[in-house]
Parts: structure tokens; sequence; C-alpha cells
């Protein structure tokens, strides 16, 4: 994204996690606080998200988020006490936190944080006590210094979740991420999703990704990262993690659309794969 403006996707994910709550039976995530961010400004675009042809990405965003949270979850039972959010965009997850003991740093650019907290003030949604914002550029600042700032323990491990974000970075600032996490305690792990390249897909796949490239490619927001499965390992190995699991949509729909009455699932399309890598030593 470009320097001094707000993140344009991060406001589309937001309004397709607040249709999923307010129409999907049941819900595969929870999350009111996204309908009182959004307010009732996007009355138009909320309706878009809830036809049915957009159906595909309101499933994806509510799963992916609900993959992280389950991993995060995981981390927690295991000791974890700091939640780090890269790209946190419109995030809400600090905003309904059940982990008492738990630190959550909202990682992004300041423009979009500045404007995340309007949005949270004008939806009169109060700031956790457990919650540090950590403004960065992914591209020009160091992530291990600037959560150093914020009060981050480097020493203590530490779960990350990357949404919504991997596609957009050049190759070596999603290394120079990688590196830093992979640096951190025993347990530490982080959890993101990516855009596979688009000469794996299927031509109706290569369809879709075409035209999602060019949409946000025109909010000024342009793909730039892309991987396979085999090529994103390669990059978890070279990091230095040693275990790492990933998911397609075949896989998610069963862990978490199987027999739903509604029909809600992950088209076969499958443009974004979901990926956790742990730190040596980890659970």
């Amino acid at each position: 994204m470009r320097m001094g403006h707000a993140s344009k996707t991060a406001l589309r994910v937001a309004i397709r996690r607040a249709a999923h709550h307010l129409i999907d039976r049941p819900r595969i995530l929870d999350d009111p606080i996204a309908v009182r961010l959004i307010g009732s400004g996007f009355a138009r675009d909320m309706e878009r998200a809830q036809h049915r042809v957009a159906r595909d990405f309101r499933a994806f965003m509510a799963v992916r988020s609900r993959c992280v949270e389950d991993r995060l979850a995981e981390a927690v039972a295991q000791g974890v006490r700091q939640y780090v959010v890269l790209g946190a965009g419109l995030d809400t997850f600090a905003y309904r936190n059940p982990y008492h003991e738990l630190h959550v740093f909202e990682v992004d650019f300041p423009a979009t944080q500045a404007w995340k907290q309007a949005l949270l003030d004008e939806a009169t949604i109060d700031l956790p006590a457990g919650l540090t914002f950590v403004p960065l550029d992914f591209e020009r600042q160091t992530l291990a210094h600037e959560l150093a700032k914020a009060g981050f323990d480097a020493r203590q491990p530490a779960f990350f979740g990357w949404l919504g974000v991997v596609p957009y970075l050049t190759l070596a600032a999603f290394r120079a991420t990688l590196d830093a996490i992979a640096q951190l305690p025993a347990g530490s792990a982080v959890s993101f999703d990516y855009a596979l390249a688009p000469e794996t897909l299927s031509p109706q796949g290569r369809t879709a990704f075409d035209a999602l490239a060019k949409r946000v490619a025109a909010a000024g927001e342009p793909f730039q990262l892309l991987f396979t499965p085999d090529t994103l390992e390669g990059e978890l190995r070279r990091a230095g993690f040693q275990r790492f699991e990933q998911w397609d949509y075949e896989q998610l729909n069963e862990l978490y659309f199987k027999n739903r009455a509604d029909g809600l699932k992950l088209s076969a399309v499958g443009l974004e794969m979901l990926a956790t890598a742990w730190v040596r030593g980890a659970f």
C-alpha cells in the first residue's frame, strides 16, 4: 500500500466479516465488533457482501481468522502470552480477546492505525488494557526493533497472526519478517495466508485471480508475492522453521464447513492457502 494512505482492502475484509456475522448460521467466526466497527456508512457495501456471489469471499475471510485464532488458542494453552497481529488492518481480536493474560500488539502502517482508531472512537469501542499499537512499514523498518520499542519481550515466546499481507510484500520484506519470528524462543509460531501462483490454478481459478489482481491493483495495493506450496515450504525451511502445516480449500472445508445446511463453503477456485510455522521445539 502507499505510504500515508489507509488500506482499502482492510475495509473490504471487515465488511465481509461483518456480513458473515449477520447472515451466516452457524457462524465460523463470531465477530460482533466488525459490525460495530464499520458502522452505518457502508450499507451498500454490506448489501453486496451478503449477495450469493460474494459467499466465497465472505467464507474465506471468516475462516482464515477462525483458523488463526484456533492456532492462537493452542499457543495460549501452552503458555504463550504475547500475540502480534501483523498488518492488523481492521482486525477485531483484541476487542473480543477472551484471554486476560494475553498482551496483543497490533502492527500496521501509521495511516491505517490512525484510521482504525478513528473508527473505534466513532463506534465507542474502548481500547482494551492489553493492547499496544505498533506503527511499522514492513518495507522500511525492522519488526524486531519496533516491537521492542513497544514493550514486546523477545525473551518470551509469541504467536503471530499475519492475514491479508503477504501477497502485497516484496520477497525481501517477507523474508525479513520470517527471520525475525524464527529467532524467538521455542513455542513461538506464525500463522498466515498466501496467494497461490497463477500457473498452479485451474482455468477458472486463473480467471478469478486475474480479476482479483486487477481490483487490488486499482485500489493501489497490487499483488507482488505469490507462492506454490513447495516454494512456500522452502521459504519456511530457509528461515529455520522446523515444523509447519498448510491448508487448502478442501482441508478447510472439511475442518470448518462440513455438513452445513446453508451450503456455505470455500469454492474450488482456491486462490489462497493458509500456513502455520512453529519455531524449533514447539508444541
